[in-house]
């Protein structure tokens, strides 16, 4: 029997009310290798409905539509199939979109003036268990938890991280991916990813997103 087996291909589910532009990028989408778009849907009822009946791996989401919000959606698609990962892809850079968006669950969360390569490569990242907001909107994102910030203390202050698992939260705050935290740090992916799954056992979270909510709330990251 060969060891070499095909990769199954990303399967990918695009609701957005938007026709045209859900169309377009459906059908960019499926001629990149290794991404099958398996649905599409105009609405957040028939988004939800579609991702119990195709169960993908990937869900393109945009933050407002009618019926129910992309923020609705993805805390229901979430529901339905927690192995679903969700990028918000819209034309809103609002903080409060973004922030709502990341409590609700989403992966990732991308700007629709992005090119077809960068939404694909959202997809494969996202895919792979990492998060992926772009830079400018994860200083956003930031600023937003810092404001929310309270002065006490929510959590047992005694699960310390070490200060390498720290100085990789904090390359994860600024939007990097494991690769980009891996040349920064001149250390392997795996061990990037093996920080990451540590630091969220160690917070008792469940995405990288929620460990810089959780980092920038209890004053770790020593951000100005």
């Amino acid at each position: 029997m060969s060891d070499t087996q095909e990769t199954d291909p990303i399967k990918v589910l695009v609701v957005d009310d938007q026709e045209l532009f859900r169309r377009g990028l459906t059908m960019l989408l499926g001629a990149e290798d290794g991404i099958e778009v398996v649905g599409e849907a105009g609405d957040g009822v028939e988004g939800t409905q579609l991702a119990e009946r195709t169960v993908p791996d990937v869900v393109l989401l945009d933050v407002r539509m009618p019926k129910r919000t992309g923020i609705e959606a993805c805390l229901a698609i979430k529901e339905a199939v927690p192995s679903a990962k969700i990028v918000m892809l819209t034309v809103s850079d609002e903080e409060a979109d973004l922030y709502e968006a990341v409590k609700s669950g989403a992966s990732g969360y991308l700007l629709k003036d992005s090119s077809i390569e960068e939404v694909a490569q959202a997809v494969k990242v996202v895919a792979d268990g990492q998060s992926l907001i772009s830079p400018s909107m994860a200083v956003k994102l930031i600023d937003e938890f810092k404001q929310m910030s309270k002065p006490e203390r929510d959590h047992v202050p005694g699960l310390r991280l070490t200060e390498r698992e720290l100085e990789v939260l904090r390359l994860v705050a600024r939007g990097m991916n494991n690769r980009e935290i891996s040349k920064q740090l001149f250390i392997s992916e795996n061990t990037v990813k093996n920080h990451v799954r540590n630091i969220l056992e160690k917070l008792q979270l469940h995405s990288r997103m929620e460990a810089v909510m959780y980092a920038v709330k209890e004053k770790l990251l020593d951000l100005p």
